[in-house]
């Protein structure tokens, strides 16, 4: 048994929303080296119903304390590590807050609503030794290393030329009146930050976090208060390479991407979170490989080898190390800076921006 296993990483939440209450409850409790130690929402009582309610469901040995605000849960001794999945507006204050107490920080994404905000985030982690991540899972799945492989398989790709990427859903029901993805005030990147920020990531992950020369963007369709719910997005490169993708709220579930080299191309239509029932991990020019093939198989359900559970584990694990993960803090910064330039062309009527040099 590791050192981890003996002290999991205890971990506080602020805020109950939907993704933690759906999965990231369930990832911790399967990660096997980090716990849910304590929980703090605007509501008092709605955290002790939230805790009693996950805790029969995946309890952990200790339950979790329930904390009457942010502030109790950030200056908590037991706690060593902050999960924010609070709405991007609100985050730059209480991750700082967070960071300066000496607390590690996962934080769900969009990192921030500009790369401003996430530069204080950043500089106040760093000023404190805190580990940052962002909270891209698929980032964390292990057939990310066998598709690397087969991207640097000169024979059968060759240099990347085109990357195309598309997440979408239709937003049902009551979505555009309720949902705080639409809101400004909230989310003010809309459907950019909350399935962009995927395609944006992808894209930088083949690029090997390669920054864009300049990049495009078109909102497509938007709320009356401006928040993007279709849109469309180009990055180019130093080296000839283009990337395309779309994100909406208003079409068909997709979240594929396609990378086109100088020879061949891969196509994985599930790039974000893998489909339990779809065979194909990849197509490499139309023959496909099987899940099964590569020893890589992932149930939609969390289990201890979700790309959600090993997220938390790989997290507990960098912290309890002891060193700082300089390329999670990297990946973000460029995705935000990517995203940054998609969203300022959109409101210049498509006008081409250059992204920063450093």
């Amino acid at each position: 048994m590791t050192a981890s296993n003996l002290h999991p990483l205890r971990i506080g939440v602020l805020g109950a929303a939907g993704i933690f209450r759906k999965k990231n409850w369930q990832a911790i409790h399967c990660s096997g080296n980090a716990a849910v130690a304590a929980v703090a929402t605007r509501d008092p009582a709605r955290t002790q119903e939230f805790i009693a309610e996950r805790q029969a469901a995946f309890p952990f040995a200790e339950p979790p304390t329930a904390h009457a605000s942010y502030e109790a849960l950030i200056a908590d001794p037991a706690v060593e590590a902050i999960y924010v999945p609070l709405p991007t507006a609100l985050r730059k204050e209480w991750i700082v807050r967070a960071a300066n107490a000496g607390k590690h920080i996962i934080s769900e994404k969009p990192a921030a609503p500009c790369a401003d905000d996430l530069r204080e985030m950043l500089d106040a982690c760093r000023a404190n030794g805190v580990q940052f991540m962002d909270g891209v899972m698929f980032e964390h799945n292990p057939r990310l290393s066998a598709l690397r492989a087969l991207l640097d398989d000169a024979e059968h790709i060759g240099p990347l030329r085109r990357i195309t990427s598309a997440f979408s859903f239709l937003g049902t029901g009551d979505f555009q009146e309720r949902n705080i993805r639409v809101s400004a005030q909230l989310e003010p990147t809309g459907c950019l930050g909350d399935l962009g920020w995927y395609c944006l990531r992808i894209t930088l992950w083949a690029m090997r976090r390669q920054r864009p020369l300049h990049a495009t963007g078109r909102i497509l369709a938007a709320m009356a208060d401006g928040t993007p719910t279709d849109f469309a997005g180009e990055l180019h490169f130093a080296d000839g390479t283009s990337a395309g993708f779309h994100c909406s709220f208003l079409a068909h579930s997709q979240q594929w991407v396609n990378l086109s080299g100088a020879r061949g191309a891969v196509r994985v239509p599930d790039f974000v979170n893998p489909y339990s029932d779809n065979t194909v991990a990849w197509e490499l020019n139309y023959e496909p490989v099987k899940k099964a093939d590569s020893g890589i198989y992932l149930e939609t359900a969390t289990t201890p080898e979700s790309q959600e559970t090993r997220l938390f584990r790989n997290f507990a694990d960098q912290v309890r190390s002891g060193r700082i993960n300089e390329e999670w803090i990297q990946s973000a910064w460029e995705t935000q800076l990517a995203m940054d330039a998609c969203l300022a062309s959109a409101r210049a009527d498509g006008r081409i921006i250059p992204l920063p040099a450093d």
